[in-house]
């Protein structure tokens, strides 16, 4: 399905929301938030697109390649790492966002920079939904 020609309305709404949402993030960790959002819900397309993106805003191979052990990974830095786990965690919300996760998260960025964090987070999982539900593969529009 082309949610975009089908849904525009919607497609569109997500896009401003998407752009809110980005404000004032960094853009190699936005881009390790949304590819570890995207692994956690199996979306290739997005993983596909924001690994290229990653690579665009200055991100390494490495760091890419490891982001889906980054617990076991030397390469990220705290607030990295505060991100990622976040990330995670509101991802997959029926498990909850548990207190020392978010309490880290919270040493790491400023309250309208946790806020921003948080609307990149499920945003992309917006993205990841509607990109797996509609069958989007990498390499198409």
């Amino acid at each position: 399905m082309n949610f975009s020609a089908v849904a525009p309305k919607v497609f569109k709404a997500v896009l401003a929301l998407d752009a809110a949402a980005r404000d004032g993030i960094d853009p190699v960790l936005l881009e390790l938030v949304q590819i570890r959002a995207s692994q956690v819900n199996r979306c290739a397309y997005c993983i596909d697109y924001h690994t290229s993106d990653a690579r665009k805003a200055g991100e390494t191979e490495e760091r890419i390649h490891q982001l889906s052990a980054w617990e076991e990974s030397s390469l990220f830095t705290v607030r990295e790492r505060a991100a990622v786990a976040l990330t995670e965690a509101v991802t997959r919300l029926p498990e909850g966002v548990p207190d020392a996760v978010y309490e880290e998260a919270a040493k790491h960025f400023a309250e309208k920079e946790l806020a921003q964090l948080i609307a990149l987070i499920f945003t992309t999982n917006a993205w990841n939904r509607m990109n797996v539900a509609t069958r989007k593969t990498p390499g198409t529009e």
